[in-house]
């Protein structure tokens, strides 16, 4: 049961690093070979299979001319809860 709890608690600092280094990698700024930039897109291979069924159903919240991604925030959220029941 310890390792399943340590799981949740890994993949909710993965995804809270992947938005972090989406403002970083995602700004343009670092070449395609920089070392955060190739972090930043083996995260997002990683987590897209388990956000893309979340955006199919949460659409993204318009701002103006930008749009805000909330898949992120659900699954946060999703994680602690499970992980709340869970451990």
């Amino acid at each position: 049961m310890n390792l399943i709890c340590t799981l949740f608690e890994l993949a909710f600092w993965v995804v809270v690093i992947w938005v972090v280094l989406s403002w970083v990698a995602g700004a343009g700024r670092l070449s395609w070979d920089h070392p955060v930039r190739r972090l930043y897109t083996g995260i997002d291979k990683a987590l897209q299979p388990v956000l893309r069924p979340l955006r199919s159903v949460l659409p993204p919240v318009r701002l103006g001319g930008a749009a805000l991604d909330l898949s992120p925030v659900v699954l946060i959220f999703g994680l602690r809860i499970v992980q709340a029941i869970i451990c």
